[in-house]
């Protein structure tokens, strides 16, 4: 089999080829917003779509087009598959033995007002997670346990998604960022990863600091949302200064950790001293929501837990904590890593495929396959220890613990099946080069490029579901694309990662991890149709924010130099 060199152009109409690169995407969100087709047929109908787009239209050697497609199946379980297995296999262990209903009991302790749980665990403790773990495990995690405290599928969902957004751009560890640094030249040739920091930090941190009110708002509305304000005041702020400091005078790899784990101490610390007046019990959100009719919440304790057992509640959790974290760190990753990672190349598809200019700078072979394959310090296999020590704490048997796995598997079957058709889209997307097609449209948008740059990011993320993937395809476009235009690619680099961020609301495989995680099968339109307006919204600013940064002083002053 030769090599396959990308058309960005195929039917020698610009419009046409953008219209119909797009279709399997627009076809995904359309079928999964009727609500009348379930996720999981709507992905593999779609990805289905994509594979004959690439064939017959993009003219990708069908060979290379159905490796390309089963490696994405394989690629949607490792990791982001493999992280909601585990989550939601920990998370069961915990309802199983009673757990989760003495959490929430200890929770309401903290604060029994539903506004001020809600930051807690889905701003403060998702930023920690979204940090050390990504890849859907701050939305897997926040969801099920804002399920657990009694809040509806609907709104444990929606909600996690939402405040997902503040947190994305450093999350694993800086990943989206790593990534976006190598696409646009590495070392050598593109923008030092310490603008790129800098840059995404001035811009998410304008968004983290009202985040916390969008979330309040959105749950029950204005009015309840100011009776909270102070409480919503600090955790934002706690979140967002130590975020801007790191992020553009330290790194940005830890970024997330820091900021979620001081918002959640600067936020506990607050609620010893300050309560609202009116407390919030609650969980309903301001608009109809049916959801628990589909979903049964947790029963509610009948006797108080004692301190022993509130705090033996805890332990599964911080268990994961501190194992997450520990497998996010380099001396783990330098353990296991020589152990077992070998290089797994797609053969008759790894470097046989060409990108071409205008995409990119240069003729560039695209690398297919797990390179490499990092099983052991895989996110994900950090969260199954965790659960696996947690499930012998909780003094479950390697019987049982055997037992409920394959229940979880069994479980969470259709979500994954989702997911893995998803990134197989994805996959297939960027091979035959859609994904340059659809990217060069937008840098088609001349004095507006800064907005739909941006939206590109948006677009590039709500289609793969990672802002890692988002920054990989299209970081080295926005480089081209602005240098050409006279604009700042430290600025249009950076705004393709924020834009994309608010994107990752919208993204069907991150919907499709909160639904696992709420066992709501079937949500999914309804929670795309929750998010979708809020997701567009903030994409827009995020582009208006580049806008003024490339056109307006004193706005002009925050982007950083080459």
């Amino acid at each position: 089999m030769g090599t396959f060199v990308q058309q960005y152009n195929p039917l020698h109409s610009e419009v046409l080829s953008t219209i119909v690169a797009a279709f399997p995407i627009v076809l995904l969100l359309g079928l999964i917003a009727t609500g009348k087709i379930k996720s999981h047929w709507a992905a593999l109908l779609s990805a289905l779509s994509m594979v004959i787009v690439a064939i017959f239209v993009f003219q990708m050697p069908a060979g290379m087009a159905l490796k390309t497609t089963g490696l994405g199946f394989v690629g949607g379980f490792f990791p982001i598959g493999w992280i909601i297995l585990n989550v939601i296999f920990l998370y069961r262990l915990t309802v199983d033995k009673g757990y989760f209903a003495v959490f929430q009991y200890s929770m309401g302790q903290i604060t029994p007002d539903r506004r001020l749980q809600l930051i807690i665990i889905a701003f403060c403790f998702g930023a920690f997670f979204e940090g050390a773990a990504g890849f859907g495990t701050p939305v897997a995690v926040s969801a099920a346990m804002l399920m657990g405290l009694g809040f509806s599928p609907l709104a444990a969902s929606g909600l996690s998604l939402l405040a997902d957004t503040a947190t994305v751009a450093f999350g694993a560890l800086g990943a989206p960022i790593i990534a976006l640094h190598a696409s646009t030249g590495g070392d050598t040739a593109g923008v030092p990863i310490m603008a790129l920091s800098q840059i995404i930090g001035r811009q998410s941190c304008v968004f983290s600091l009202f985040i916390p009110f969008v979330m309040v708002y959105m749950f029950c509305g204005w009015k309840k949302m100011i009776e909270v304000w102070p409480a919503l005041a600090v955790a934002a702020l706690c979140f967002t200064i130590p975020a801007y400091l790191i992020s553009n005078y330290s790194n940005p790899y830890i970024v997330d950790v820091v900021a979620g784990a001081a918002a959640l101490a600067g936020l506990v610390l607050f609620l010893r001293v300050w309560q609202p007046k009116v407390i919030l019990t609650d969980p309903s959100l301001r608009i109809p929501d049916d959801s628990h009719s589909d979903v049964k919440p947790p029963e509610q304790l009948k006797v108080a837990p004692t301190s022993r057992e509130m705090f033996n509640a805890w332990v599964p959790w911080l268990i994961l904590c501190v194992v997450v974290a520990f497998w996010a760190s380099d001396s783990l990753k330098n353990l296991v890593n020589p152990l077992f990672s070998p290089n797994i190349a797609v053969p008759g598809v790894d470097k046989m495929i060409i990108q071409m200019p205008p995409a990119f700078t240069k003729p560039l072979p695209l690398r297919v396959g797990f390179l490499p394959f990092i099983f052991l310090s895989y996110a994900g296999t950090g969260i199954l220890v965790a659960a696996i020590i947690a499930g012998f704490v909780m003094r479950f048997s390697p019987v049982a613990l055997v037992k409920h796995y394959l229940k979880t598997l069994y479980v969470v079957r259709y979500p994954i099946l989702t997911i893995t058709a998803m990134l197989s889209l994805a996959s297939v997307t960027s091979a035959c080069g859609a994904d340059g097609t659809l990217g060069l449209a937008f840098a088609r948008t001349g004095f507006l490029y800064p907005f739909f740059g941006t939206m590109l990011g948006w677009l590039g993320v709500a289609a793969t579901g990672s802002d890692t993937a988002a920054n990989a395809l299209f970081g080295g476009l926005q480089m081209v694309t602005s240098h050409q235009l006279g604009i700042s690619q430290v600025l249009m680099a950076g705004s393709n990662s924020t834009g994309g961020v608010m994107g990752k609301i919208i993204c069907i495989s991150s919907i499709v991890v909160a639904v696992a995680a709420t066992r709501w099968e079937g949500g999914e339109a309804r929670i795309l149709r929750f998010v979708f307006w809020p997701s567009v919204i903030l994409g827009c600013l995020v582009g208006v924010l580049a806008m003024l940064q490339a056109y307006v002083w004193p706005f002009t002053l925050t982007v950083p130099g080459m």
